[in-house]
């Protein structure tokens, strides 16, 4: 696994690489979040936006933010190897300090955790290890849980098994059985949002390191 930012915090902001799919909601906290405090004092600045598939919500959000963005299609490979390769290459070229997966539908490959390890924030709408994988929301409702949340964690060449850095807490509500996972789902993400914003600005400002399944930020 490639070697975690260092403890120390040097002078200059962190550079980030957001990966999407879809709407950028997390995206757009981030982008918020450093407009607001300013990216030397949030400790980092979104240096390029990827996609897996194009017009999409989230690569109009990086435009209209004047950032650099680039989409990588699976179908536009002869195998996932392949893709996996380019995915690297092209993040590679903006010279990540983190990649942050926000809401990016796609496993990440070997040669990309070989080259960011350790590196790449997720975020799960469950509490890992309880629910790991697509269906997070809705596999927690049927097993009749009171509570849920959110998980940002470190990425490892497993589905949602990476060490976890931060968890949200949501309750689930009578209602929320009749009306299906929408409303739940969506109160899940105001609290990833959240704590998302919050992860990625610790592990810039402050680094971190991994000691066992343990993240340690100082």
């Amino acid at each position: 696994m490639a070697s975690p930012l260092p403890s120390a915090a040097s002078s200059r902001p962190k550079r980030l690489v957001v990966l999407v799919s879809g709407s950028g909601t997390n995206l757009q906290a981030l982008l918020d979040a450093i407009a607001a405090e300013g990216a030397g004092t949030y400790g980092a600045e979104v240096v390029a936006v990827g996609a897996d598939r194009g017009a999409i919500a989230g690569l109009e959000r990086a435009e209209r933010a004047g950032i650099p963005s680039f989409v990588c299609r699976v179908k536009d490979h002869p195998d996932r190897a392949a893709w996996d390769r380019a995915l690297t290459e092209a993040v590679a070229a903006y010279e990540p300090d983190l990649v942050v997966s926000a809401g990016f539908m796609k496993i990440l490959g070997k040669e990309f955790l070989a080259r960011f390890g350790g590196r790449v924030v997720n975020t799960h709408p469950a509490l890992l290890p309880s629910f790991p994988g697509a269906h997070g929301v809705r596999d927690a409702l049927a097993y009749g849980v009171k509570v849920t949340g959110c998980t940002v964690h470190l990425v490892d060449d497993g589905v949602d098994t990476g060490p976890i850095i931060a968890q949200g807490v949501v309750e689930v509500v009578e209602d929320d059985s009749a009306e299906g996972e929408a409303a739940l789902h969506e109160r899940i993400k105001d609290v990833e949002r959240t704590l998302l914003v919050e992860v990625v600005g610790r592990l810039a400002r402050n680094g971190h390191r991994i000691e066992g399944r343990k993240v340690l930020i100082p």
